[in-house]
């Protein structure tokens, strides 16, 4: 039996774009362009039309553009949206207010040189069209985020210092690809001020979103949130982003304090940054005292970082199949035995209070 092709629509308001997404797309015998639209109004209608699997959505078009066509398309006829934003600052903003309307995920345009970057979307593209293809979407309002109730101890007993050095678990380590820039929205927005432990978020993600990423979640949250740097003293109740392109570890500095430390890293990692990578080095400054966290995610990264923490005495939580937009890095983790815990996305944020 002939297996049914993922029928993609293509959105973009410059033919060469046009050209090549559905050339790299096809390129693949599972997946097919159905069609191509060269604005919103365009794709509002096409979507209707053809109705498509998967739709690839540029940001800037004129008539009607990739935010305002989004946001017809979730109310009408609501399919997975792949956002196709350019690695500015404006796109990193713009790719975020798309994935608020409910686009599931993005894949970074390179505008300095297409001719020669094009074809380092192609596999980004391709598994991220297999992976949302058939997926449920929603608009992230009708999704509702608890938090279960918080633990009698008195967290603001102790200064933050001595509270932190006490603290059973210092640190929550948080690992997340495709589906989890919202997904650690939602968790983050409802972590309590007050809140024991330091957070470090690995979310595969390029260069330069992650700075607006941290900018947006620090906004919207109780705690402090910002984007990591080298050298930065890791404290309790504050996030850190792991900036994309880069690899993030921790490492001790004197008897108390721990520091990040932002490289480059390893030429042939697959990702920047590598959840294990940084989880790993999680495991090493706090033996015993770490929960480590996998949510929604193609792949296996985080695995072997989770297979340490918990090898060290520490607590572990994987996001469940339902909840998740792929289920590839939770499962991973689930399936070696190496989740204390298997959360839907809406009870995570009580539970890791609650374990903490």
């Amino acid at each position: 039996m002939v297996k049914k092709p993922i029928n993609v629509l293509v959105v973009d308001d410059s033919s060469f774009m046009r050209k090549a997404i559905k050339t790299l797309i096809e390129e693949d015998d599972e997946l097919k362009v159905v069609d191509v639209a060269r604005d919103g109004r365009e794709a509002v209608e096409k979507v209707e039309k053809v109705n498509p699997d998967v739709v690839t959505m540029d940001v800037e078009m004129p008539r009607m553009n990739g935010l305002e066509a989004l946001r017809v398309i979730m109310k009408r006829h609501p399919v997975p949206v792949l956002m196709v934003s350019s690695l500015t600052e404006a796109g990193a903003k713009a790719t975020f207010e798309a994935l608020d309307m409910g686009a599931v995920d993005f894949v970074p345009k390179h505008l300095d040189d297409l001719s020669v970057n094009i074809v380092k979307i192609k596999s980004d593209l391709i598994e991220k069209i297999k992976a949302v293809a058939g997926k449920s979407v929603s608009v992230p309002c009708t999704r509702k985020v608890s938090v279960e109730p918080m633990p009698v101890k008195d967290w603001a007993e102790l200064p933050s210092k001595d509270r932190f050095v006490s603290q059973r678990v210092a640190i929550v380590a948080i690992g997340a690809s495709t589906g989890g820039p919202r997904a650690v929205q939602d968790i983050l927005k409802a972590i309590p001020g007050n809140f024991p432990s330091a957070i470090l978020v690995v979310q595969h993600m390029p260069r330069g979103f992650t700075s607006s990423y941290a900018e947006k979640l620090n906004r919207l949250c109780n705690i402090k949130v910002k984007e990591a740097a080298d050298g930065d003293i890791i404290r309790a109740g504050e996030a850190f982003i792991a900036p994309g392109g880069m690899q993030t570890t921790l490492k001790k500095k004197g008897a108390l304090e721990v520091e990040i430390s932002v490289e480059t890293g390893p030429a042939d990692a697959i990702y920047k940054p590598c959840v294990d990578i940084s989880l790993l080095s999680v495991s090493e400054c706090f033996p015993g005292r770490a929960l480590g966290v996998i949510m929604t995610g193609m792949g296996a990264d985080g695995r072997e970082g989770i297979r340490k923490i918990k090898a060290e005495g520490g607590k572990t939580i994987a996001q469940d199949e339902s909840s998740c937009v792929v289920y590839g890095m939770p499962k991973a983790v689930v399936d070696e035995g190496l989740a204390d815990k298997v959360v839907p996305l809406e009870k995570m944020s009580g539970e890791i209070v609650n374990m903490v």
